[in-house]
């Protein structure tokens, strides 16, 4: 596909630009990497608040994953988003320990850290799987669904629920305040949003807002009765000898939720869509599960590069990419382009689930921000691929994928398929 638009033309800042097909946007991110790997542009004026003075888009690899291991000169402590929030609720139920600096950001994400060891996912195995079938039950005996709303979305927000001690009849309930804050820039979520932006801000606060009440009332409830999962685990946590705050409590539920169900639902919505477009890979992975899915997974998750950006702040004036850049200024990584980039793939734009070696960014850089929920992404995009593949038999997408208007998220919000074999349960 060839660039519609000039180098000139190309404005990050727009929301309009997000709202373009996926690969227009890809052929813009490759001129990017080509004529000016580091460019400045100003910062949108987004809902509720003041534009800033701009920033800067890292779209080379080596320049991502640089910054990525130099927290001392980009630091996370003023945000990791576009634009700087203003202190107090609910804007605060927005950051998290990804907006922090070691050693805050050490401190904060070894609290739940043992729960998303190599071990402790390979022991949450029977729970993904149970739920990967409970899912595929619910659409199965139609011959058809929307694969991305009913089986890519429901997976890791029920296992997220389930982590955090969320009783199964609230699940629902999560899952749509998480779908208003990524999907915060689509009329299809917050209807009258491009023709009033403000009103897809006031939506994800008054979203975080409810599910920051929300996880006061279940933190209540797990002092008094704890159990075995995450929120009795946090309620009884103590940072520097305190106990962590309402505030910091709801942080953690709003960065799980949302956050972290976006990796699985991406790379199993993408993975869908590319391996039905790539029968020949299909064919091999079914042929050869355990031996194809660690490479196939990663490749998943580099194709759909489910996160678009996260910013950091520059603490000192350096160089980046050939870039002066000045103390205080912003840059953004964006992922998706760096996972296309020639200078650090064969072939980027193959479709390859065999690819190795693939240091992808998928996850994010390398360093102190590297996902902390990797492994359990892993698992779940493996156990429901092997699921679809025993049980929706020629599977097969039917329509185009309908694309998420997001300037945070690489999503798929729409993907119709069917499957002309059913294999039921007994």
């Amino acid at each position: 596909m060839s660039l519609t638009m000039t180098i000139d033309e190309i404005d990050l800042s727009d929301l309009d630009f997000w709202g373009l097909p996926f690969d227009e946007r890809d052929e813009a991110f490759r001129a990017l990497r080509e004529q000016r790997p580091v460019a400045f542009f100003a910062e949108p004026r987004l809902p509720l608040l003041p534009p800033g003075p701009g920033f800067w888009a890292i779209t080379r690899l080596a320049d991502v994953v640089a910054v990525s291991r130099d927290p001392k000169t980009f630091s996370s402590a003023q945000g990791s988003v576009l634009p700087d929030l203003p202190p107090g609720a609910p804007f605060s139920y927005l950051r998290s320990m990804i907006d922090l600096d070691n050693p805050r950001h050490g401190e904060m994400r070894q609290l739940v850290a043992s729960a998303f060891t190599p071990s402790m996912v390979s022991r949450l195995r029977g729970q993904v799987e149970t739920l990967c079938d409970e899912i595929v039950d619910g659409v199965i005996e139609r011959g058809e669904c929307d694969l991305a709303a009913e089986i890519a979305t429901p997976l890791p927000i029920a296992l997220v629920c389930q982590l955090l001690g969320v009783p199964r009849s609230d699940w629902e309930w999560v899952r749509q305040r998480a779908a208003l804050a990524y999907g915060r820039d689509d009329p299809e979520f917050v209807p009258g949003v491009l023709e009033e932006p403000d009103r897809g801000g006031l939506a994800v606060l008054a979203a975080v807002q409810e599910m920051a009440e929300y996880m006061t009332a279940l933190s209540a409830e797990k002092r008094t009765c704890p159990s075995d999962d995450l929120t009795s685990r946090l309620v009884s946590a103590q940072l520097n000898g305190r106990p962590l705050s309402d505030e910091q409590l709801a942080q953690w539920f709003v960065l799980l939720t949302v956050a972290g169900a976006e990796t699985t639902r991406q790379a199993i919505s993408h993975g869908v869509l590319m391996l039905d477009r790539h029968p020949e890979q299909r064919a091999a992975w079914q042929r050869d599960f355990d031996g194809v899915s660690r490479t196939a997974v990663e490749e998943l998750v580099r194709w759909s590069s489910p996160v678009i950006s996260f910013r950091r702040t520059v603490t000192r004036d350096t160089t980046l990419g050939g870039q002066e850049l000045q103390a205080g200024e912003k840059v953004m990584l964006f992922y998706p382009s760096a996972n296309r980039d020639e200078r650090g793939f064969d072939d980027p734009y193959r479709f390859d689930l065999l690819r190795s070696p693939n240091r992808h960014v998928g996850y994010g850089g390398p360093g102190p921000h590297f996902c902390l929920g990797a492994h359990l992404a892993r698992r779940e995009i493996a156990a429901m691929f092997k699921v679809l593949f025993e049980r929706l038999v020629n599977l097969e997408v039917t329509g185009e994928p309908q694309w998420l208007r997001s300037t945070s998220i690489n999503g798929i919000k729409h993907l119709p398929v069917r499957f002309s074999a059913a294999q039921v349960r007994g």
